[in-house]
């Protein structure tokens, strides 16, 4: 089977861009409510240290934005030396902590931050100031797991071939991914987010930073900025869906990567083609057709608003850990830690023991914004 077939055979969206009929869902779920305020701890703790062990922790996101405010961050490392590092182009913030031999290396961040659900309006043109260039122009680059030539470019091409409007070429990339792809609960953590294996392989399956990243690769190849935004959801859906929220407050194993695209007719648009395939997957009954009721509303409300019962930590790939003498992790969303024998494992709870809780707080109780 040549490239062009098997983006034929996947279902490629083209001339006629026919999107489903799922706007009459959209109505209940976009009110955006009021900030509400959690405390999320993570502790980490390397069982076998070394001469020297370091530890970097993701903070939460420092850019301003409409769903998210960072109220602070406080840590505690006995006997290291500790401090916070920031990416502004990313949004990065990465506590970077260093123990020598002897210390039992302890590490323990709590954050507060503020959440509120997100929706765009994508029925009228937006009222949103208009980006700065050079931010855009950062946000269509291609990284090391994003390429945005060869088999990227070509099936982006395919999937927006009869979109008129930019908004047009990101509804049909994303209605592309969640016809296209399917979660795969075998994928160890979030997954890797190598699109350009993904699409050869013509393996299309994976978790949310696999198929969201794919979803900002392709719409970086089809010339809209796009960035995928690493975090871990902190509460409940209060939405109804029980698949998308965090189950208690121990959230260790809670990360989700979600995205954005940008319309200079509305700015940054919130989507999440992956949650829509983990509805489908894991809502009980569990295994649900892309015409059940419950898929339809979520597919409907994730191209345009989040529910914000989740923490953004930043934008960024290709990360190199500062002090670090291994190669870049290709996305910051777990816990990260070196010893002199190497990087550990952060999927590994026999090498690196994490916890990550969180509480919702009263709002009164809340800090001002730094």
């Amino acid at each position: 089977m040549n490239r062009r077939d098997f983006l034929r055979s996947a279902g490629v969206v083209s001339a006629g861009i026919a999107f489903p009929k799922t706007e009459w869902l959209l109505a209940e779920d976009t009110d955006s409510g009021s900030w509400r305020t959690f405390e999320v701890v993570t502790r980490t703790e390397i069982k076998q240290s070394s001469q020297v062990t370091r530890v970097w922790l993701p903070i939460p996101l420092t850019s301003k934005t409409p769903f998210q405010k960072t109220l602070s961050n406080s840590f505690s490392a006995d006997g290291g030396k500790a401090g916070i590092v920031e990416g502004r182009a990313d949004g990065l913030g990465v506590l970077t902590t260093e123990f020598p031999a002897g210390v039992k290396p302890v590490l323990t961040l709590t954050s507060r931050v503020a959440t509120k659900n997100y929706a765009v309006d994508l029925s009228v043109p937006g009222k949103a100031p208009k980006a700065d260039r050079a931010e855009l122009e950062y946000f269509l680059r291609p990284t090391k797991l994003l390429p945005t030539d060869g088999i990227v470019k070509e099936t982006a091409i395919e999937i927006t071939g009869g979109a008129k409007t930019d908004l047009e070429k990101a509804r049909a990339i994303y209605e592309w991914i969640v016809d296209n792809t399917f979660r795969d609960p075998k994928t160890r953590g979030c997954g890797i987010g190598d699109i350009r294996f993904m699409l050869e392989s013509k393996d299309l399956g994976g978790k949310c930073a696999d198929l969201n990243a794919l979803y900002v690769g392709l719409a970086r190849a089809a010339g809209l900025p796009a960035r995928d935004v690493y975090g871990i959801r902190i509460a409940k859906s209060d939405l109804g869906y029980k698949s998308l929220g965090a189950s208690s407050e121990n959230i260790t194993k809670a990360q989700h990567c979600r995205a954005e695209v940008y319309i200079d007719s509305h700015g940054w648009v919130p989507v999440d083609p992956a949650d829509v395939r983990k509805v489908v997957l894991e809502e009980p009954p569990g295994n649900r057709p892309l015409d059940d009721l419950m898929v339809k509303k979520a597919r409907a409300r994730l191209f345009g608003s989040w529910e914000m019962n989740w923490m953004a930590y930043n934008f960024a790939h290709d990360v190199k850990l500062p002090k670090s003498p291994g190669a870049p992790v290709g996305f910051l969303m777990y816990p990260q830690a070196e010893t002199s024998g190497g990087r550990l494992n952060s999927l590994d709870p026999d090498d690196f023991k994490y916890e990550i809780t969180s509480r919702e707080i009263p709002a009164a109780a809340g800090e001002k914004q730094l």
